[in-house]
C-alpha cells in the first residue's frame, strides 16, 4: 500500500512537471511568435539559460527607423566590449542616444543595456556600487514625445543571490512627470528560456512604451541558432544590428557574436 501511494505521488508530480514543462514552452514560443508580428518593439534584451543549463545568455538587438538610426553598426572591442559606430560617418547627424556602449563587463559582472547607461552602471560597480544604484541616477530618455525607455540587464558570476536581473526605467505615460522604476531579480535561470524586454509596445506616434513583465522566449545551446532565432524575428525593415553573449557558469568564459545587417 505504501509502495503504491508513493508511486502514484511520484507519478503526480511528473505529471506536474511536465504539465509546466509544456506550459512554459507554449508560453514561450507565443511571445517569439508574438515579436515575429510586431513591427517595431524598437532595442531589446533577452537573458537566460541554455537548454543544457551550462551557459548565462545575453541577446541585445537595436532598430530604426530614421536614417541617423539606421546609420549604425555594432563594434566588437578586444576586450570583449561591444559599442555601436555610425557605419557611415558622413551622414550621422545625431550621435546622442544611438553612439554607446550595450556591453562592458567589469570584474565578474556582464553588463548589457540600450544606452549610456552602460557606463553609469560599470562605473559604480567599479567603485563598489550597484546596479539599482546606478540606475537611479538616471531616467528614460529625453526623446521627446516618445519618452524611450531606458532597459538594462546584468549577469554578476560573483554574486550567488540571483543568476540575473532587468530593469526598465520609463515615463508615465509619455509624460515627464514621473519615472517608473521597474527591477527584476530572476534568482534562478531556467534551462532553455530566457526572459524578454524591449522599448516598446509596437509602432505608434508617439511611440508606445512596453508594458509588463519581461516575457519568457525560447533560447538553443548554439550561439549561432541563438542569433539566428531572434535576427529572424525582427521586422526586416527596421532591424539593424543584434549581438549574442554567452557566459560559461564556473570558468565565466565567453562567447560573443555580433550580426549587422549590411
Amino acid at each position: 500500500m505504501g509502495g503504491s501511494f508513493s508511486n502514484t505521488h511520484a507519478y503526480a508530480k511528473f505529471r506536474g512537471k511536465q504539465a509546466v514543462t509544456t506550459t512554459r514552452a507554449a508560453a514561450a514560443d507565443q511571445y517569439l511568435n508574438g515579436l515575429q508580428n510586431n513591427v517595431y518593439p524598437g532595442r531589446g534584451i533577452v537573458i537566460g539559460a541554455t537548454p543544457d543549463g551550462t551557459r548565462l545568455v545575453q541577446v541585445y538587438w537595436i532598430m530604426g527607423r530614421s536614417e541617423n538610426s539606421r546609420n549604425r553598426v555594432f563594434i566588437q572591442e578586444d576586450n570583449g566590449f561591444v559599442r555601436t559606430e555610425a557605419k557611415d560617418p558622413a551622414k550621422l547627424t545625431d550621435p546622442s542616444l544611438i553612439i554607446y556602449y550595450p556591453v562592458r563587463h567589469t570584474n565578474g559582472a556582464h553588463i548589457v543595456t540600450n544606452g549610456d547607461q552602460t557606463d553609469t552602471i560599470y562605473d559604480a560597480l567599479q567603485s563598489g556600487g550597484s546596479f539599482e544604484s546606478a540606475l537611479a541616477t538616471r531616467t528614460y530618455e529625453p526623446d521627446a514625445p516618445n519618452f524611450t525607455p531606458r532597459i538594462s540587464g546584468l549577469v554578476d558570476t560573483k554574486d550567488g543571490q540571483f543568476a540575473y536581473k532587468l530593469s526598465i526605467l520609463k515615463s508615465n505615460g509619455n509624460v515627464e512627470d514621473q519615472t517608473l522604476r521597474h527591477t527584476y531579480t530572476y534568482e534562478k535561470a531556467i534551462p532553455g528560456y530566457g526572459h524578454c524586454i524591449h522599448t516598446y509596445q509596437g509602432d505608434g506616434n508617439p511611440l508606445p512604451s512596453f508594458q509588463g513583465e519581461p516575457a519568457l522566449v525560447p533560447l538553443t545551446n548554439d550561439i549561432r541558432e541563438i542569433a539566428d532565432l531572434y535576427w529572424k524575428a525582427l521586422n526586416d525593415e527596421n532591424k539593424i544590428s543584434l549581438l549574442v553573449k554567452t557566459i560559461q557558469i564556473g570558468s565565466g568564459e565567453t562567447e560573443l557574436l555580433v550580426v549587422n545587417k549590411d
